[in-house]
């Protein structure tokens, strides 16, 4: 009884060694029940208590040594089952002498206890750690998390080994989560300097820009039904012009029907709540016959020819469209409206009626003080020379010490200075000049001029001003205006030998509108620069490589063609710097240069860049405001705080053209009670 005992505790302890073998060595803790309850079961016999404290009178056990420390210690061969590939159990055996060091004997009775607290404490981690990653005071904390171990899972220090990984997979779990702090607090820190710069960009001073009214801010799906219905009418025309070409008379019928009363059904409308209440109704009758008319007539190949010819079509009409647009606003803005034209009449009639061509009231002294504020304004147009100078005027501090330089054409002349005999503001003086007059501008000297009178230059304007079709003139659209023709266009590089005595001299364009008062820029230190101009960069905008050729090794030498462009219409120039730099000089050398039109088109822009490069002082945005004639997104709050608006572009605002919110800025210098505007029916 006794060795039938012994045999089958010899068999069971065997077991277990194997058993704990296969759990520790593999890391498999919740391994199948019934080995642990048989384990339990033999725990509890008669015989396994008798085998236990015989076990424990002959072995001592450690909580430091393993199996192979024992100087008694038997060379144990150990039956190991185990399953190959195929699903078979197989029996091997292994020599407990084999074993490394890394493998000990645990009592069972304390390894259930184990099982259930290393259960607990196993870490998820996967990132692998090793001691030589840790200095000496990282070993001395894992030291001490250790004890915490123990106490808390109550685990007994015959696992040495167990406790070290224990120990190992708690540092990483803390360094994980330092780890994820960290990172935490570093995205919160970006993301708060992210909002910080946003919120600088983010202009609050504008007015209007933020409504959820705006376009832009509209639902998306707002005309999914409009659209819906303007994809069927294409495919409607596309499979009836299929089914015409194969003799399908009742389905192109159809089809055209559709076609025409959802074209009916849209209308003018832009969003799916401007559409009649019908529209659905039509969209589905619609995609009826289109289901019908694909079911029937669908062939890849020509349905893809007749789309490519459609898109074709749509791209030629949409060009020339564009074509015939560009070519009516060029003529619209160069053609001058009937009030307008009237104007210059009326007046030379009472000039010359009245007698007043002698008549002579200008102090000669005032015209040359270099102690006053000069202007220089350079126009054909009666009305906007009054404006501007009218609301120069009214903003102006001391009028009386303002003086007006203006230069009109012969055919002008006469009209101009009957209005300012007439209607000149009070205090301020205003000269009315003759550009015929000057005998020194002539095309001995001017440049211009003599290019003007060329062949070529005449063959350039003239010959394609009346071409025999649209677009082979398209090309000279812009260029054909008379202002690039008109010699006071150009008259501004000549300001020194016009007014010769002046020093300083304020060039104003005449679509221009004065909101302050422009003394202050009489005071401004040029730093020696001849030119003081509101440059108009923005990003890679209005640079120097949008005006001039930089194909060409004149200007690619001498030029960058990534240089801030600035504009004409308020400028200060230091007539004094000029004369010293013989400024006209450069720019007549360029003009030369400039014989055939290689190195920019016309214009008085591209050869003013060039004459003053590297010697124009940059003004404050605030003194002058452009684009009210081209652009009707500029920034409102700009505008209103502009010392200048200048309505460059095409949308004059004498013009029907005008841009509608702009015009009032101009509108309110005019005089509507004026015996000559009611006469000739101008209006605001």
């Amino acid at each position: 009884m006794e060795f039938s005992c012994r045999r089958f505790s010899s068999f069971v302890f065997i077991s277990v060694v194997i058993f704990h073998l296969v759990l520790v060595r593999a890391n498999v803790l919740d391994g199948s029940r019934t080995p642990r309850k048989f384990m339990q079961n033999w725990l509890r016999s008669e015989c396994a208590r008798n085998r236990i404290r015989k076990d424990q009178s002959d072995r001592k056990y450690t909580s430091n040594a393993g199996f192979r420390n024992h100087q008694d210690e038997k060379d144990i061969t150990i039956v190991v089952t185990y399953s190959d590939p195929s699903g078979d159990v197989r029996l091997g055996t292994v020599r407990s002498k084999d074993l490394s060091a890394s493998w000990h004997w645990v009592d069972p009775n304390e390894r259930q206890d184990q099982l259930k607290s290393s259960q607990r404490l196993e870490d998820s981690s996967q990132s692998r750690v090793r001691l030589e990653d840790f200095d000496k005071d990282s070993l001395i904390e894992l030291r001490s998390r250790v004890s915490v171990i123990m106490q808390d899972s109550q685990l007994s220090p015959l696992d040495p080994v167990k406790l070290q990984r224990l120990a190992l997979r708690q540092g990483r779990k803390d360094l994980r989560t330092a780890d994820l702090l960290r990172e935490d607090k570093e995205n919160d820190r970006q993301a708060e300097a992210a909002a910080i710069e946003r919120s600088k960009e983010l202009d609050t001073t504008t007015k209007g820009s933020y409504s959820i009214w705006r376009r832009e801010h509209e639902n998306p799906n707002s005309d999914y039904t409009l659209k819906l219905m303007r994809d069927q009418i294409i495919m409607a025309k596309t499979y009836a012009s299929i089914a015409r070409s194969m003799n399908e008379s009742y389905l192109y019928k159809s089809l055209i029907n559709h076609f025409r009363e959802n074209r009916r059904a849209i209308g003018e409308a832009n969003t799916d709540s401007e559409l009649h209440s019908s529209a659905l109704e039509r969209a589905k009758a619609m995609g009826r016959i289109l289901s019908k008319a694909k079911d029937k007539l669908y062939e890849g190949i020509k349905l893809i020819r007749k789309l490519r010819a459609m898109v074709q079509s749509t791209e030629n009409t949409v060009d020339a469209l564009k074509k015939k647009s560009t070519f009516l606003t060029q003529q619209a803005a160069k053609t001058v409206p009937k009030p307008l034209n009237c104007l210059p009449l009326v007046l030379t009639t009472d000039y010359f009626q009245q007698g007043l061509q002698k008549r002579v009231v200008l102090n000669k002294n005032v015209l040359e003080d270099p102690s006053l504020y000069h202007y220089a304004i350079f126009s054909d147009n009666v009305l906007a020379t009054s404006v501007v100078i009218n609301s120069t005027v009214l903003h102006a501090s001391e009028p009386e010490k303002h003086v007006f330089h203006v230069v009109t054409d012969k055919l002008n002349f006469a009209a101009m200075k009957m209005w300012f005999l007439v209607n000149s503001p009070a205090k301020v003086t205003i000269q009315v000049e003759n550009i015929d007059d000057f005998k020194w501008l002539n095309s001995s000297y001017c440049s211009v001029l003599r290019q003007l009178e060329s062949a070529r230059m005449k063959e350039y304007y003239f010959k394609t001003s009346h071409p025999s079709t649209l677009s082979a003139g398209l090309e000279n659209l812009k260029y054909r205006n008379p202002k690039y023709l008109s010699m006071l266009n150009h008259l501004r590089f000549y300001l020194p030998e016009v007014y010769p005595k002046l020093e300083k001299i304020l060039f104003l364009d005449d679509d221009i509108v004065v909101q302050k008062d422009l003394t202050p820029l009489w005071f401004i230190d040029m730093q020696g620069m001849v030119n003081a101009a509101v440059e108009t960069c923005k990003e890679s905008f209005h640079r120097f490589d949008k005006y001039l050729n930089f194909s060409h090794p004149k200007i690619s030498e001498n030029f960058d063609p990534y240089a801030c462009g600035w504009a004409f219409g308020m400028n200060m120039f230091d007539l004094k710097e000029w004369r010293k730099r013989n400024m006209t000089g450069i720019y007549h050398y360029w003009q030369d240069m400039n014989e055939d039109r290689t190195l920019w088109k016309l214009g008085s822009l591209p050869p003013g860049l060039i004459t003053f490069y590297n010697l124009t002082y940059p003004l404050d945005r605030g003194w002058h405001v452009l684009g009210l004639g081209y652009d009707a997104q500029l920034n409102q709050t700009e505008i209103d705080n502009a010392a200048v608006v200048h309505y460059n572009g095409n949308y004059k605002p004498w013009l029907e053209l005008a841009i509608t919110k702009y015009k009032p800025y101009w509108s309110r210098y005019v005089m509507p009670d004026n015996p000559y505007l009611r006469l000739c029916r101008i209006s605001q």
